[in-house]
């Protein structure tokens, strides 16, 4: 047997004593992992050209069913922010409960959140997602048809219920189901539909609202129970989450979805192998039945596990909960509802001027998600991240300084109107290149395999709460301190957040679900799990030959 230097990296020297396939065992992502322990060893991968990972196509329509309920949040967060406008007139509505209108869908939503992760792990990703929808187009229809405030609130209610459920299945069906190169783009996707709501939302705004004030806000609202039909019938075609099924013991059900999500035969029995490690589900021979798996997991004693953390568990905690936190404590949920409200506040004091902008604001939002959405693999999590995040610092002092200087005069220049208009956007645009699609990626693909559903609910619910606070007392503290100074309420929270990004979030780039939990690890846990794993597959091989 060939001899090699005891510092090439020992999952390398495996590969090359047992000439297992190289692209598949051990991709550039996996050696930079492994590159501290490098010195002079020669690279086994020096003389391959690199290449940009191929996109699965089946993998892609998938993400795409599973991410369009989040469209029917975005809708509702465009929509609402033109319909309040003519509600207020009809039910003669105050402030305060223009506040509680707004802010009633995402304090409900946490509901759906935290029931969603039991749910989803009881009766599978793909029904949940079906679930939402139902939920939403009963939401969607008791808005629509509300004869009074009272009736319009429980529209509000169910609808959030419904979008809890969403907000949490989605990017966890769709990380569970991308391959590790591919799986930021595609785990991107309901930030991505979440703004193109919003912008279909605030189109329908501008359309609608030149039709009687007591028929536009009705067909706003209710509107959004049509796509809720589409989506629910849409996701039937879906298959059900591979990682699920090896949850249930179902390894053969999971083996034909992998092979369709993936590239090659050698890279479904890989992932294949990981989950089933991950999971406990432990085969014995390669004609093993569904049924004949030593553990088969239900969720039990996963909430004791998560609220009673070992310390990487404890890590990945602080790290979801963190960066949910910090996306709805950003207050982009209550800027992009109460835009008309800060835009009249600047002098813009047309309702049809007042919708058009926001048209203007969601066309870049979405802009802006679309290009992180097409980078997230290439430049990684904490790059965007930060850049987002620093960005939104910037933007939102400038729409403070605006908004001071238009509190101050009589006579309101073109000049800071235009200020304010552009730091805006700027902000939702920030917002849409880092913590928008980010925070949905991460906290889908940080959680092991057996705490993901409902260690994600945890970290939803905590972003569906803080959001339901920001709406509900946005204006009102900013009547106590005026909207410049809530913005740089806003710019310090985001500086704070930043520094809490740099610290406390690891890259995850191109790593598969499994191998993401040992960045949370201890080092010397860290070096007992790289030998682990060449025992491991070792075993794998030694079976799948």
């Amino acid at each position: 047997m060939a001899t090699t230097s005891p510092r090439l990296p020992l999952l390398e020297y495996y590969v090359k004593v047992h000439s297992l396939p190289r692209l598949i065992v051990w991709p550039t992502w996996k050696r930079n992992r492994f590159s501290d322990m490098e010195d002079t060893a020669p690279s086994m991968e020096s003389s391959a050209s690199p290449s940009r990972p191929q996109l699965n196509k089946y993998a892609l329509a998938c993400a795409i069913l599973a991410s369009t309920n989040s469209i029917l949040l975005g809708y509702d967060i465009g929509v609402m922010s033109g319909a309040v406008l003519y509600i207020k007139d009809v039910f003669k509505i105050s402030s305060v409960q223009e506040e509680v209108l707004v802010g009633a869908l995402n304090v409900f939503s946490l509901i759906g959140s935290l029931a969603a992760g039991k749910t989803s792990d009881w009766i599978g990703r793909r029904y949940t997602i079906i679930l939402a929808a139902a939920t939403f187009f009963a939401g969607a229809l008791l808005m629509g048809l509300a004869p009074s405030f009272p009736f319009l609130m429980a529209g509000r209610v169910v609808a959030g219920i419904g979008v809890g459920y969403a907000l949490m299945v989605a990017p966890v069906y769709t990380a569970e189901l991308s391959p590790a190169m591919t799986r930021g783009f595609l785990s991107s996707f309901p930030e991505v539909f979440i703004n193109f709501g919003i912008l279909l939302g605030y189109i329908f705004n501008y359309a609608l609202s030149s039709l009687p004030p007591h028929i536009n806000w009705r067909l706003m609202l209710g509107i959004a129970a049509v796509p809720a039909v589409a989506i629910a019938l849409g996701v039937l075609t879906m298959p059900e989450s591979p990682r699920w099924l090896v949850m249930k013991g179902k390894l053969d059900e999971a083996k034909r979805v992998l092979r369709k999500t993936s590239q090659s035969e050698e890279e479904a029995n890989l992932r294949l192998q990981e989950i089933t490690k991950a999971s406990s589900v432990v085969t014995t021979s390669p004609n093993s039945s569904p049924g004949s798996s030593n553990a088969n997991l239900h969720g039990r004693g996963v909430w004791k596990e998560l609220l009673m953390p070992s310390k990487p568990l404890r890590r990945i905690l602080l790290a979801a909960v963190g960066i949910n936190f910090f996306m709805q404590a950003s207050g982009n949920d209550a800027v992009v509802y109460y835009t008309p409200e800060v835009f009249r506040a600047a002098g813009i004091r047309s309702r049809k001027g007042l919708v058009g902008v926001t048209v203007i604001m969601g066309i870049a939002k979405t802009s802006f998600v679309l290009v992180s959405a097409l980078f997230l693999d290439q430049f990684g999590r904490r790059p965007l991240l930060l850049l987002g995040s620093i960005g939104m610092v910037i933007s939102l002092s400038g729409l403070g300084l605006g908004s001071k200087f238009l509190e101050h005069v009589t006579q309101k220049p073109i000049w800071a109107i235009a200020l304010c208009v552009i730091a805006v956007c700027a902000d939702v645009s920030f917002f849409s290149i880092g913590l928008g699609p980010i925070t949905w990626v991460y906290s889908s693909e940080i959680f092991p395999t057996r705490l993901r559903a409902q260690g994600t609910s945890l970290a939803v619910s905590v972003n569906r709460l803080v959001s339901g606070v920001v709406s509900m007392t946005f204006l009102s503290i900013s009547r106590k301190i005026s909207f410049g100074g809530m913005f740089f309420v806003l710019a310090g929270i985001m500086v704070l957040a930043t520094i809490f990004f740099y610290f406390f979030l690891p890259e995850t780039k191109g790593k598969s679900l499994e191998e993401i939990g040992a960045l949370f690890e201890d080092k010397d846990d860290q070096n007992n799990s790289r030998v682990r794993e060449i025992s491991d597959r070792q075993f794998f091989k030694s079976i799948c030959i």
